[in-house]
């Protein structure tokens, strides 16, 4: 009988813990594909996951149009378009409209037919992949599954990399 109830309270113990433990990873690691996510862009109109190109890596930038790092990031991605051209972009931010406007504006991306960027109104990202700075970066295959995230941006080498 004390084996018994020894297993027993095992088999419950170890059956919190994984509970637990899976409870504590942020959402993106435990839903690994792109997310249902909606955004507002500089034009009035949306573009959701439905929006994205079929077939093509898709990469996520949740940033800020103020962050110092964000701002070489973007400008890295737009030096280096011509390397990850057949890579769809989605830069997306909490900011006003009027900011991701001058933003959009000021890196040219409106030019740039792979990249969206736009403004997550209802706060969905920044709580899918629980953003702590920014720019944070998460990259999905052809397939729409999750390859890697980085918390602090990434470079266009390592990008590569990832995508070959």
């Amino acid at each position: 009988m004390f084996k018994f109830a020894l297993t027993f309270v095992l088999i419950c113990f170890t059956a919190l813990l994984n509970a637990q433990s899976k409870d504590t990873l942020p959402p993106y690691l435990q839903v690994p594909y792109v997310p249902p996510f909606k955004i507002l862009l500089t034009d009035s109109t949306y573009f959701a996951k439905d929006d994205l190109p079929s077939k093509k890596p898709v990469v996520i930038i949740y940033l800020s149009p103020d962050c110092g790092h964000c701002q070489i990031q973007t400008k890295d991605l737009v030096d280096s378009m011509h390397l990850v051209k057949n890579v769809f972009f989605v830069l997306t931010t909490y900011k006003p409209i009027p900011e991701v406007a001058a933003f959009e504006a000021d890196y040219g991306l409106k030019k740039l037919t792979n990249i969206k960027i736009g403004r997550d109104t209802k706060y969905f990202l920044p709580s899918f992949y629980k953003v702590k700075f920014t720019p944070f970066v998460a990259v999905y295959n052809k397939k729409g599954n999750l390859l890697k995230a980085f918390e602090n941006g990434f470079s266009i080498k390592v990008l590569q990399e990832l995508l070959d």
